[in-house]
């Protein structure tokens, strides 16, 4: 067996094993803590929410141990099973171009696996969110969004992914350079275009109704020196009872989004408190510079494939008979994030860290940590979300911070003002 096809079977393995163990541990935590409501949250969570958020969070991780499972099965089947390697000859055979037939690949490729997932997607719209009471999906809608998902891959992926290849392989040894410059430029118009021409695809978009709520947040808007195009509400209730709110955007073309599920929950002060929260990630320049961190990790995963791709080892070691552009691009897409999972928890720590920073912020717009708790609490029980993870799969996944180290690190934040 070839030594890099061991160094891959080890990443999988050990990744598999860590995905499996921490599933465990989080439906084991949950359910130890299922029966007693933590004390912070007594007086403002019923025992029957908390016991329906410990079972919605079980049924999903429980769930998602035969998605882990079923993913790596496929990744195998893809590498070492030799699926990549038999696209690839079917389309070699068509006699088209290899810059035409290797996108072709990749594109296959990606429709097959999207079908694959089809099942399991389906299973968590409308089995289990509709068992925990959130989905609001209907077929037709979900069948619409497959629809539009397909059109836009058509008409924005292909060109980007011929593009992409007809680089790598007519720009000589800095290819890497040119493709970097190309993605970096289609993600920066993608963030500017979204909100005014993509998503409104899938969802409608009403200007926020003048009212108190209105008046709150265009105060807030001044006080924080924030301008946008508008301020929405989104007909989230269309797919689903889970509240939220975003900003979305760049230059003159952000936007303030509400879910309609969250203007129906929560109080003006609340819905303040929690807009205050995301106005933290700009001000604090989270947005921009996670577009930094992503631009450069892609700058060095560009370098490294470039280097990759003039490697024997690295094909056969991923069971692909005949080097490519296209297939150098697919095994790296495919294979990087089993060496990278070990990464995550910095990610997320990243990220937490970034959440503390934005309820800070929040907490000095709206004059205390009150409305931004009472938000958050609803939105804990409304959203079934726990309030007891496993201490480890927190650490490795989650993008928050637990719920009561969140709400403590705001009474933290009253009992300094009050020194």
């Amino acid at each position: 067996m070839h030594a890099f096809t061991l160094v891959f079977l080890a990443a999988v393995a050990l990744g598999l094993a860590l995905r499996l163990w921490l599933a465990a541990r989080q439906i084991g935590h949950v359910l130890d803590h299922r029966t007693r409501v933590p004390a912070d949250f007594v007086s403002s969570i019923p025992l029957e929410a908390h016991q329906r958020a410990a079972d919605y969070t079980v049924a999903r991780v429980r769930f998602s141990r035969l998605e882990i499972v079923f993913e790596t099965l496929i990744l195998l089947g893809w590498t070492l099973g030799g699926g990549l390697d038999l696209v690839d000859r079917l389309w070699r055979a068509s006699g088209w171009s290899p810059l035409l037939a290797g996108t072709a690949t990749v594109l296959s490729v990606i429709v097959i696996g999207a079908l694959l997932d089809q099942p399991f997607a389906l299973w968590r719209t409308f089995v289990i969110e509709a068992r925990h009471g959130f989905n609001r999906t209907r077929p037709a809608t979900y069948l619409g969004d497959l629809l539009l998902q397909a059109l836009l891959l058509l008409m924005l992926g292909v060109p980007l992914l011929l593009l992409i290849l007809w680089l790598m392989g007519r720009t000589g040894s800095v290819w890497w350079l040119y493709v970097w410059l190309v993605w970096t430029g289609f993600s920066l118009l993608m963030a500017w275009a979204f909100p005014r021409f993509i998503a409104p695809l899938f969802n409608r978009f009403e200007p926020l109704e003048e009212g108190p709520l209105r008046a709150r947040v265009e105060a807030l808007l001044e006080r924080t020196g924030f301008r946008s195009r508008g301020i929405y509400v989104m007909d989230g209730s269309k797919r689903s009872g889970h509240g939220n709110a975003y900003f979305t955007g760049l230059g003159r073309n952000k936007r303030i989004v509400f879910f309609d599920t969250l203007i129906d929950k929560l109080e003006p002060e609340e819905i303040e408190a929690v807009l205050a929260h995301e106005l933290g990630h700009y001000r604090h320049r989270h947005v921009q510079k996670a577009m930094w961190l992503m631009s450069a990790l892609s700058l060095a995963g560009l370098a490294l494939l470039a280097w990759l791709m003039q490697q024997p080892w690295f094909y056969a070691g991923l069971g692909v008979s005949t080097p490519s552009t296209h297939m150098a691009l697919l095994l790296f897409l495919i294979a990087l994030p089993s060496f990278a999972f070990p990464l995550t928890p910095l990610f997320s720590w990243r990220s937490r860290k970034q959440e503390f920073e934005a309820d800070a912020f929040a907490h000095l717009q709206t004059g205390g940590a009150t409305p931004l708790v009472h938000a958050l609490v609803k939105l804990y029980r409304d959203n079934a979300s726990t309030l007891t993870p496993d201490p480890l799969h927190s650490a490795y996944y989650d993008s928050h911070p637990p719920a009561s180290i969140r709400v403590e690190h705001l009474h933290r934040l009253d009992a300094a003002d009050s020194r």
